[in-house]
């Protein structure tokens, strides 16, 4: 819930920013870990940055720097796991199961995200549209407990400060 009260807060000083595009990283869902093994980062894009290939330029960068990505697609099975139940609320945050447990379990976090931020308000039909990517670095972030790796410094590097890709 931190991370999205940070996303809605950076959500509207994003709307008044030229070229926005925002960003969370977490190492979020084992589910994650199961889907893609160990050593890869996971990048997710809402409809504004898939229209700018953010996740698979980034997927490009990082495979030619040694730090790999894998693209996974936000659809609306995540969206509606994420509904509100009820009139009561405004939407779910999760299940009563482990992400390994539940299908689409890296994903949905993604659409949580979206939807709690107020960001599904921004999408590509908007008339401010706003680029979101999450990335679930759970299978790159390294053994916990234990020493931590780097990525995804070095592809996020190499696509964002060098503008290689």
């Amino acid at each position: 819930m931190a991370m999205a009260d940070v996303l809605a807060h950076m959500k509207e000083r994003a709307l008044k920013e030229t070229n926005p595009h925002l960003m969370t990283i977490a190492t979020l869902t084992g589910h994650a870990v199961r889907a893609v093994g160990d050593g890869y980062s996971i990048i997710m894009d809402n409809g504004p940055a898939v229209s700018k290939h953010v996740a698979q330029t980034m997927q490009t960068a990082g495979n030619l720097m040694g730090d790999p990505f894998e693209v996974s697609t936000i659809r609306r099975e995540d969206y509606e796991m994420v509904a509100a139940p009820s009139e009561y609320e405004d939407t779910l945050q999760c299940n009563n199961r482990p992400s390994t447990m539940t299908n689409r379990g890296h994903q949905f976090p993604a659409a949580f995200m979206i939807v709690s931020s107020g960001l599904d308000k921004h999408g590509i039909n908007s008339s401010q549209p706003l680029p979101y990517s999450h990335l679930d670095i759970a299978p790159s972030s390294g053994p916990f407990p234990g020493i931590p790796t780097g990525s995804p410094i070095v592809a996020m590097v190499a696509k964002f400060l060098l503008g290689r890709f």
